[in-house]
Formats: structure tokens, C-alpha cells, sequence
């Protein structure tokens, strides 16, 4: 159990750390177009950043739902590593089916893979919502 816990904690404590660099690269690239992003027109504008905010948002997912895939192929829990991130996605994103489930000596990941991903999925709202807020604070300012 032990064991399940502090890989796990790992594993979550990887992705929370990249989704938190991925905020600070998104925060920096904001920054230097935010001359741009603050002249008109800004509906166009908004919904560009809208979009981009949105892909990045599933590619730092994506990072997370492979961390684990890899994760769990590499300990050899799954056979094949399209297993391994079926089940990765389905646990991350809360999804859980069911139809593909962990040994019964790994279960307490599967708890924790879908606690990282309403943590990310949290972080990532908020990472949308802030890029938005900030945006359209800066076309707004005189």
C-alpha cells in the first residue's frame, strides 16, 4: 500500500508540477502578445486566445495522461501501452468505465490517477479563465 501511495503522490506531484510550468509558459506568451491582444478588434481576438488557451490546455492533459500510462506500463501492469493509456484517460479524466481495471495490489492508483485529473482539470479551468480575464481586462483599460 505504501508503495501505491508514494508512486503515485510521485506521479501526481510530476504532472502538477508541469501543469504549473505550462501555466507559467502560456502566463509569458500572454504577456509578450498583450500589446497586440489590447487593440481592436477584440472579439476576434478573444476568441483566438480562447482556442489557443484551449489546445494547450489538452496538450498539458495529454502530458498528464501519458505520464501515467507509462507509469503503469513501465511497472508492467498492463500488457500493452494502448492499455495502459485507455486506462490512463479513462481514471484521469473521471471518466472510469470500468472495463479496464488495475490488479488489486495497484488499485489505490486508479483513486489517485482520477484525483490528478480533477486537479489538472482545475488548474486548467482556472488557467482559461485567468488567460480570458486578463485579456480582456487589458482591451478594456483606456
Amino acid at each position: 500500500m505504501l508503495i501505491q501511495i508514494a508512486l503515485g503522490s510521485a506521479l501526481v506531484l510530476i504532472s502538477i508540477l508541469i501543469a504549473g510550468g505550462s501555466y507559467w509558459v502560456m502566463e509569458l506568451v500572454l504577456h509578450r502578445l498583450h500589446p497586440w491582444l489590447a487593440r481592436r478588434p477584440h472579439r476576434p481576438k478573444l476568441a483566438l486566445v480562447l482556442s489557443m488557451t484551449a489546445i494547450w490546455v489538452l496538450a498539458q492533459m495529454t502530458v498528464g495522461v501519458w505520464i501515467w500510462a507509462l507509469a503503469l506500463r513501465g511497472l508492467e501492469i498492463f500488457g500493452t501501452l494502448e492499455e495502459a493509456v485507455y486506462f490512463a484517460l479513462v481514471a484521469f479524466t473521471t471518466l472510469g468505465l470500468g472495463d479496464v481495471l488495475l490488479p488489486q495490489d495497484w488499485r489505490l492508483l486508479a483513486g489517485m490517477a482520477a484525483t490528478n485529473g480533477l486537479l489538472n482539470i482545475g488548474l486548467t479551468t482556472a488557467l482559461m479563465l485567468d488567460s480570458l480575464r486578463s485579456i480582456r481586462a487589458g482591451q478594456m483599460a483606456p
